[in-house]
């Protein structure tokens, strides 16, 4: 009974041994096939991308980011980089360095971090910063601008200007923009919007499209869909709790209208070759915005009421229009100049 024992011992030990062999030459075809397979994957200087693109069209281009110098200062300026592209892993509801937003990125909205034509792109911040805002009915600041968009649309928390990652934002703001002559703004800046309706826009139509087109990527819900890593945004929120609050740009009517027309579906479509029509844009638009999401107190918005725009949706106003109307038009009637 032993012998028999020691036997199968042997067998299987022989047989492991002929695996073995045969996955070690298996190993060796494969790396004389391609002997770069096995090569240690090099890092990066640089933790984005994005080359200059040369344009004949006159459309800003952003600068070439293998430029980015070896220094402290473009350490800054990637650091910059990861805090617009991967703001809720630094500072999200789990971020790494504070918990002062409410997950989303800031490249949720300023599409491939602040440099996408029409994408809501930072080109035109460090060469007309600082300026005067209507909106704040103050001199501000690119320091100002950014928690502008960290207590409004991350419905956040203010950072302290001092500090690093506010640096940071400022440092890669002002990189993206380095190659804008002070005081002017390039083609292809911000958003652009479509032409406006001759009707007022229709949540209820516009629940059409959303269903036609956005539901695949946000949700049935307008929930969005999380990233493999579970803390970031693959598809962010479009309304809900976790979604830019009343007080973002966002929620002006013609900001959203302009952003979906160029930019959505994301995968499909360009300012050049749109996937909706006008109309489809301004009613999905407002189909978004009717629902519910973060309030904010922006009573001190715009001081001086004559100058909101005609599709703030909030009065008090210093015309006769109405509300209703200011928040989804029609707004040819109430254009003038602000």
């Amino acid at each position: 009974m032993h012998d028999v024992d020691f036997i199968i011992r042997r067998i299987q030990f022989c047989l492991a041994c002929v695996w073995i062999i045969l996955i070690f030459f298996g190993l060796m075809l494969v790396a004389l096939a391609d002997p770069e397979i096995f090569k240690p994957v090099k890092e990066t200087k640089n933790q984005f991308a994005f080359a200059e693109q040369k344009s004949n069209t006159g459309f800003w281009t952003p600068p070439d980011s293998t430029t980015i110098p070896e220094t402290p200062e473009g350490k800054l300026i990637r650091y910059g980089y990861n805090l617009v592209a991967h703001t809720s892993l630094h500072l999200g509801p789990q971020g790494k360095v504070m918990q002062a937003t409410n997950g989303m990125n800031c490249q949720n909205c300023h599409l491939k971090a602040g440099t996408k034509i029409y994408g809501n792109n930072y080109s035109a911040v460090a060469s007309t910063y600082p300026k005067f805002r209507e909106r704040s009915g103050t001199i501000e600041s690119i320091e100002k601008r950014v928690n502008d968009c960290v207590e409004r649309s991350l419905n956040g928390n203010a950072l302290n200007e001092n500090s690093e990652e506010m640096r940071a934002f400022v440092a890669y703001i002002k990189w993206v923009g380095s190659n804008v002559p002070k005081g002017t703004s390039p083609k292809g800046v911000g958003l652009m919007v479509p032409d406006f309706l001759d009707r007022p826009a229709d949540p209820k139509k516009g629940f059409m499209v959303y269903q036609e087109f956005c539901i695949r990527c946000h949700g049935s819900n307008g929930q969005g869909q999380k990233s493999d890593n579970r803390v970031e945004w693959k598809y962010p929120p479009l309304y809900g709790n976790e979604c830019y609050n009343v007080g973002a740009g966002l929620f002006r009517l013609s900001r959203f209208a302009g952003y979906i027309k160029a930019n959505m579906p994301n995968d499909v479509a360009t300012f050049e070759k749109p996937a909706l029509t006008d109309e489809q844009a301004w009613d999905v638009a407002a189909y978004i915005n009717s629902m519910p999401r973060p309030g904010k107190d922006i009573s001190a918005d715009w001081p001086d009421i004559s100058r909101k725009p005609v599709d703030h949706p909030f009065g008090p106003y210093a015309d006769n229009f109405s509300e209703t109307q200011h928040k989804y038009g029609p707004f040819k009637e109430m254009t003038r100049k602000n």
